[in-house]
């Protein structure tokens, strides 16, 4: 079977369930087995998971969102309140460690289910779980 010939994954619902670190393929079983690393399988439906490689890439991501985050609060408080310039460094580096420590292992379960969706990184061969078309017998 070609890759042509498999059946396209939901983009969408794959990226929700990733959101919520759970699998691409079931959406019930958890992809991480501890804070940032992944279950080679997934215990519901047994999806293969091990194929994955987001490397940096959701460190890059979440500094970015966490950063358009964090600037224009720091703008509205510093002009508002105009606290302590320690007080202020103190409080936002706190608030940017917490919000990317929230927001990191969701994008990394992302990367890990767009890569599932759009089969790469080994995840285009065909698993157990998805329907192979039967062989017609003359």
């Amino acid at each position: 079977m070609t890759h042509t010939q498999l059946e396209e994954r939901p983009v969408k619902q794959a990226m929700i369930r990733g959101l919520r670190m759970k699998c691409p393929n079931c959406g019930s079983g958890p992809i991480f087995r501890a804070y940032l690393k992944t279950r080679d399988h997934c215990p519901v439906c047994n999806e293969d998971l091990s194929h994955q490689r987001a490397d940096d890439g959701p460190a890059y991501v979440t500094i970015l969102v966490t950063g358009h985050i964090i600037a224009p609060l720091m703008f509205y408080v510093y002009f508002t309140f105009r606290p302590d310039p320690v007080v202020m460094a103190l409080g936002f580096s706190a608030a940017f460690i917490a919000i990317s420590l929230f927001v990191l292992p969701r994008l990394k379960g992302m990367f890990i289910a767009l890569q599932w969706a759009k089969r790469m990184h080994g995840f285009g061969e065909v698993s157990d779980h998805e329907s192979k078309p039967e062989t017609a017998h003359s």
